[in-house]
């Protein structure tokens, strides 16, 4: 579908229409905009509360949009953590248990071993699915409303929202102070 009056209810359907394996990405995401949901079985992050899918058993995590769904899905989310919103909330979430180690750039970023080990954490453990849509930014806030998914900050409200703030600033504290910048 991409029809810009898309309903909020169409989306929804489109988004749980099938989650795939992150592998799958490549394959099968087209580089279209729209939207995208990712998906985790119950036992995963089990500590947030996230609305189940309506015939997989999995719960929603996190809604996000994009430009062109396959760059972002694919080069964003599933390797780099300074451009991910969602790899640094794992991160944050996942620090204690993983060990993840973090460094300063421009931004705190995972280094590079654990970037990696963040990617193979995602491939185990996350589905993902998504909906065209000419227009996300339109929906994203109505979407993120109606579902609830525990990773999103942004128009989100609920219980989870204090555990994933906390995370994160778990997270941008694990690089230490930010380096003085270098005299030129």
């Amino acid at each position: 579908m991409t029809d810009t009056a898309l309903s909020v209810d169409a989306v929804i359907a489109d988004l749980a229409a099938g989650p795939v394996p992150p592998g799958e990405i490549a394959d099968r995401v087209p580089l279209a905009p729209g939207l995208y949901a990712w998906w985790a079985r119950p036992a995963v992050l089990s500590a947030l509360p996230g609305p189940p899918h309506p015939s997989e058993p999995e719960r929603l995590l996190y809604v996000g949009i994009a430009s062109r769904l396959r760059s972002r899905l694919g080069s964003n989310h599933l390797k780099r953590s300074g451009s991910s919103t969602l790899r640094r909330t794992l991160a944050g979430l996942l620090l204690d248990i993983e060990g993840y180690r973090t460094r300063w750039t421009d931004r705190v970023v995972l280094v590079d071993e654990d970037e990696a080990r963040l990617t193979a954490w995602m491939t185990r453990h996350l589905r993902v699915s998504w909906c065209e849509h000419p227009s996300p930014r339109d929906v994203e806030g109505a979407i993120i409303r109606a579902l609830r998914p525990p990773l999103n900050v942004d128009h989100a409200s609920g219980p989870a929202l204090d555990l994933v703030r906390a995370a994160r600033r778990r997270y941008y504290a694990s690089a230490g102070p930010r380096p003085a910048a270098a005299d030129g």
